[in-house]
């Protein structure tokens, strides 16, 4: 009997995405808590703003060096950029890292026998926490970039979070809108995710519906159809 680990078999590539993956996202909350104490707290608290700079740059050194290693890993070359092309704008906007949540689950579920949702539970959970951090970040990068811009709507985190749930859902009251243009930046990002997770969403509840009444259908009796 060999001992070589049981997973020996698969890629390099591979067996190291899947040890990293869960690490990796919790880099990516503390990312995104470091970012959140940079953006919210008050400007007189200058050590708890150097703490969160400090703990945005390393986490950022680690998403640069796991990049780094999954290049080399990869042995695609120029190649691996057009490939990965998902892994490399996370790395330029961490912020987005909770789009990569699907890998997260997949690495945790490849460890055992088979998935505990299904398939629709599945995408329903991750097109929800996805939206929840997605939104959460969008409202931290427009807050920070609208607050005290001339003639903005959005003063308050409050107004930040209330655009993020407007955007999100695809609403779009109006009341609140970005006035900068790394606002409006962000607002067509969030849109474009916005509209993907309500799809997938959407799409998945209708393809569930349809199963059950499918199954509905063929428990009827014949001459009842």
């Amino acid at each position: 009997m060999s001992d070589q680990p049981a997973d020996s078999t698969l890629p390099r590539l591979r067996r190291w995405e899947q040890r990293t993956e869960v690490p990796l996202f919790g880099a990516s909350l503390l990312f995104l808590l470091g970012y959140a104490v940079r953006v919210l707290a008050p400007h007189q608290a200058g050590h708890w703003g150097t703490l969160a700079l400090v703990l945005v740059g390393a986490t950022w050194l680690v998403f640069a060096a796991d990049y780094a290693v999954r290049f080399h890993l990869s042995g695609l070359g120029h190649r691996f950029f057009r490939l990965h092309w998902l892994d490399t704008v996370v790395l330029l906007l961490p912020l987005l890292r909770p789009l990569r949540l699907i890998r997260v689950y997949t690495a945790v579920q490849k460890r055992r026998e088979r998935p505990r949702l299904s398939l629709y539970a599945r995408v329903i959970a991750y097109a929800g926490a996805s939206a929840l951090l997605l939104g959460f970040s969008a409202a931290l990068a427009v807050y920070d970039q609208e607050r005290g811009a001339k003639g903005t709507s959005i003063r308050t985190f409050g107004d930040a979070a209330w655009w993020a749930c407007e955007t999100l859902t695809t609403v779009g009251y109006g009341d609140t809108v970005p006035v900068t243009p790394g606002g409006r930046v962000v607002a067509s990002g969030l849109m474009a995710c916005g509209l993907a997770l309500l799809g997938a969403v959407t799409g998945s509840f209708s393809s569930w519906l349809l199963q059950v009444f499918r199954r509905e259908d063929e428990k009827r009796p014949p001459e009842s159809r």
